[in-house]
């Protein structure tokens, strides 16, 4: 692990993952660059979303490491937040906006004690931050699609965290709530944050972007937006049956 014992807030090495002895993501070698907003973009089924799972632990890697600010995840999981899957939630989960926020200082408060008034506070000026402090005692479920992504924002932003993994933040959102999550991810990264996204709009990369990361359940390339995000990575990423007209005006053909 030593060749990557550094200061990048997410380092792999090597990880391999595997549902059922068939790998879904294969030695995946990345070390993410500090103070930046990083993409994470390939087709449906490359891993994207077992990227982010496995190295936070939440499904176990077939082999490979992966250090946080050049220590194991254990002594680093009060600077990482995680904003999942909007369809992987329950929400029907009895609990008000403001209760999920709080569910991001439990790390602070301590499991099963109160929530008192100064972490309260923490959690509404986070649900101020996404625009939806009006909204702190509504139930979860009674909030619109776009509401209940800005809350799982607004408890990963209370964390105060220096890495945020989001696991497509934009899927099904409307155009308010879109804008809202790019200005948030420009200020997390003015106040020196990095953030990983699962990324599904190839339009935006650009310009929501700073780096991106091509995968296909292998690191195809990554590195800088006006680098590496190419139609030639494109096809390789894609299997060269894409079709889009970029931000820049290439279009890239079915070949």
């Amino acid at each position: 692990m030593s060749n990557h014992l550094d200061s990048s807030p997410l380092s792999i090495h090597d990880m391999t993952v595997a549902y059922q002895r068939r790998p879904v993501l294969w030695d995946i070698d990345y070390s993410a660059p500090s103070g930046k907003l990083i993409a994470i973009v390939g087709p449906n089924g490359a891993g994207k979303s077992t990227l982010i799972k496995a190295v936070l632990q939440l499904i176990p890697a077939a082999s490979g490491d992966v250090v946080f600010f050049g220590k194991p995840y254990r002594e680093q999981a009060g600077r990482i937040g995680y904003v999942p899957q909007r369809t992987s939630v329950d929400w029907d989960f009895p609990i008000d906006a403001l209760g999920v926020v709080a569910m991001g200082l439990y790390r602070k408060i301590g499991w099963f004690r109160p929530v008192t008034k100064k972490y309260r506070l923490q959690a509404l000026a986070a649900l101020e931050r996404v625009g939806l402090a009006e909204f702190a005692s509504r139930q979860i479920s009674q909030l619109s699609g776009g509401q209940q992504q800005r809350v799982f924002l607004a408890r990963a932003l209370v964390q105060d965290a220096d890495l945020y993994l989001m696991d497509e933040p934009f899927a099904g959102v409307d155009a308010a709530t879109e804008r809202a999550i790019v200005d948030l991810l420009r200020e997390l990264r003015a106040a020196g944050k990095t953030a990983l996204v699962v990324h599904h709009d190839l339009q935006t990369v650009a310009e929501y972007f700073d780096e991106v990361l091509l995968l296909n359940m292998r690191l195809i390339a990554s590195g800088p937006v006006e680098q590496v995000f190419t139609t030639e990575n494109l096809r390789r990423t894609y299997g060269g049956k894409l079709a889009l007209l970029d931000q820049v005006g290439y279009r890239m053909s079915h070949k």
